[in-house]
């Protein structure tokens, strides 16, 4: 089984930056996609990027593009999240996810076809 640990949540003014950390262990070449998802208080979760593991391509919601970038080191079996120019409505918990079904590959990241979940980092964006 998957196993993922988020870090490199905080809080940051808007205009600021982070970047999350995801550490996935266990069986990790079985992983197709990895994804970032974000849940803000009362609202439902947000699936915010994805990268392809077989061939490195990324995807973004609307919402972050031009914004965040997603990236991975495979020597570390590393999934990042650098967080540009930050706005209040980025504030939420942000989960990293791991999928071994191929559909994950052919759209954005959408939650079903995720089937291991980190517990999350939080990150608030202060105005």
């Amino acid at each position: 089984q998957v196993q993922l640990q988020e870090s490199g949540g905080g809080s940051v003014q808007a205009g600021g930056s982070l970047t999350l950390s995801c550490v996935t262990t266990r069986y990790t070449s079985s992983n197709v996609c990895l994804g970032w998802f974000r849940q803000a208080p009362g609202k439902g979760r947000e699936g915010v990027a994805r990268i392809d593991m077989l061939n490195g391509s990324p995807y973004y919601a609307d919402s972050v593009k031009g914004r965040f970038i997603v990236s991975r080191d495979t020597a570390k079996n590393l999934l990042l999240l650098e967080m540009n120019n930050l706005k209040p409505e980025d504030t939420g918990m942000y989960f990293c996810a791991a999928s071994t079904d191929r559909s994950c590959r052919h759209h954005g990241p959408e939650g079903h076809v995720y089937n291991f979940w980190g517990q999350g980092t939080q990150v608030t964006v202060s105005s």
